[in-house]
Formats: C-alpha cells, sequence, structure tokens
C-alpha cells in the first residue's frame, strides 16, 4: 500500500504536464500502486480566489477520486479573511489538513498571520503542509524567480504549538540536513522524499531524522512518480522501514 502526501490537481500555471487532468493523474497513480493521495491544488499558488479553489479541489476529490485523493485546501494568510477560507476547509469540506505556500503568497515564517494561522489549525487537529519550494531555481521563468521559503523561524513557532501535525514538502536539498535536524525535534514533523536527490539520499534522510518522520511524496504531477520509486528501490532500507514511509507514517499523522 502506497499514500502519496505530495500530489497536485489542476494545471501547473507555467506548462502543460502529463497528468494535469484529474482523472488522468488518478489513473496514473493507482497504475503505480497508491491507495490514498493527498492533493493540493496548483491554483491555490496564484489564484486570489482561494474560496473558489478550495471548493473546485473538494469537487474534484469527489468526482475524480472518492476515498482516494485527500484534499489538502490552500490558505493564504495575505489575503482578506483567510480565517474564513480555513472554516470552510474544515467544517464545510471536511478537510483533514491546509498546503501553505509562504514564498508564493509572499509571507515569511515569522509572520505573526502565519503564527495565528498554525495556532487555529492546531485548535482544529488539522495536518498542515508547507511546500518550501515547488521547483528549481534554474527551471523556473525569468519573471517568476520564487526562492525556497526559509525555515529558520520554524523551530520557535513549532515549540508554541506542540499539538500540531506538521509536514514539509520538497525539503531536500533546498534544506540541509543540519537545518532539517534542527527543526526535526522542534515538534511533530514530517518530511517527504520528493526532492531528495543523489545515491542512498532516502537513507541518509532516515538515518538523520529517524524512520518515522520520513513520508512518501512524488510530487506528482509536476516529478514523475517513477523517480520517487527508484529512490526507495536503490534505499537499501528493509521491507519493514519501506513500509513505514511507503504508508504506515502517513497514515498515523492522518489519523492521530
Amino acid at each position: 500500500m502506497i499514500v502519496d502526501v505530495n500530489v497536485t490537481l489542476s494545471r501547473w500555471p507555467f506548462r502543460r504536464l502529463a497528468g494535469d487532468e484529474s482523472a488522468d493523474l488518478v489513473s496514473s497513480l493507482r497504475r503505480h500502486g497508491v491507495m490514498q493521495a493527498w492533493a493540493g491544488s496548483y491554483d491555490g499558488i496564484l489564484h486570489r480566489d482561494i474560496a473558489g479553489v478550495n471548493a473546485r479541489l473538494a469537487a474534484d476529490c469527489r468526482t475524480f477520486g472518492q476515498d482516494f485523493l485527500v484534499p489538502f485546501g490552500s490558505i493564504n494568510p495575505r489575503l482578506p479573511d483567510w480565517q474564513e477560507d480555513l472554516r470552510r476547509c474544515h467544517e464545510d469540506y471536511k478537510m483533514p489538513g491546509i498546503r501553505l505556500h509562504p514564498n508564493y503568497h509572499g509571507y515569511d515564517l515569522r509572520d505573526p498571520a502565519f503564527a495565528e494561522l498554525l495556532k487555529l489549525a492546531a485548535a482544529k487537529a488539522m495536518v498542515v503542509q508547507i511546500a518550501l519550494c515547488m521547483e528549481d531555481e534554474r527551471t523556473q521563468h525569468p519573471l517568476m524567480r520564487v526562492p525556497p521559503v526559509d525555515v529558520a523561524p520554524l523551530a520557535d513557532r513549532l515549540k508554541a504549538e506542540p499539538a500540531l501535525r506538521l509536514v514539509i514538502l520538497n525539503c531536500y536539498p533546498q534544506l540541509a540536513l543540519t537545518e532539517l535536524v534542527r527543526v526535526a525535534p522542534a515538534g511533530q514533523v514530517c518530511f517527504d522524499l520528493a526532492m531528495v536527490e543523489g545515491v542512498g539520499g532516502v537513507a541518509r534522510l532516515v538515518q538523520s531524522l529517524s524512520i518515522e518522520r520520513v513520508l512518501f511524496g512524488s510530487h506528482s504531477p509536476l516529478f514523475y512518480m517513477d523517480a520517487a520509486h527508484l529512490k526507495m528501490k536503490e534505499s537499501g532500507l528493509t521491507d519493514a522501514q519501506q513500509n513505514a514511509i511507503y504508508s504506515e507514517n502517513a497514515l498515523r499523522l492522518l489519523n492521530r
């Protein structure tokens, strides 16, 4: 069984992708053995109508992947009435979590609104995902250069919200292992492997963080699912360790 914690619906703003139609993406994920996928929306990155983004996401997850696609709504705390967007995600759409893009939305992790957002999400027992980046800066449009999120303030934020369940997406190599080790003990933090690079990269991540903190994420459809599988195949981890990463850690985090 595979739980993919990092897939995204709708259209990537800068080019067409294989799998950017929801039906095609679900079909591809199922072919690769995925039994559950945590889905955000590309629309949540640049659209200002976040309420519309989340309504479409919830509808697409029901239409194309009922009991398969798990919607993670977008929240932009720099927009007016973002608290109402969070309420809708939790109460109207029954979303178990949200996905944040601080670098695209123009705030850093020292922002008081970010602290308020974490506090409200923790009170609602929602999982929070933070995408540190979406693609390598070298492949970005020259008029849309977006640096990775600076995680330096995150440890202090997490200590203030010990009940918060946090998933850091696309964290490595943008985030050095030394920084990961500093952030991890600050709270209930997990990291996906979508951007792990190099031979033995997943094994190094496990060794640095512990097996319980590593989740399977493909970053589909922006990245190919085969790449994530190859990282697991060459990792040298035991079957029990691979099962933990493929599904057990994510299910435990979601249902905690």
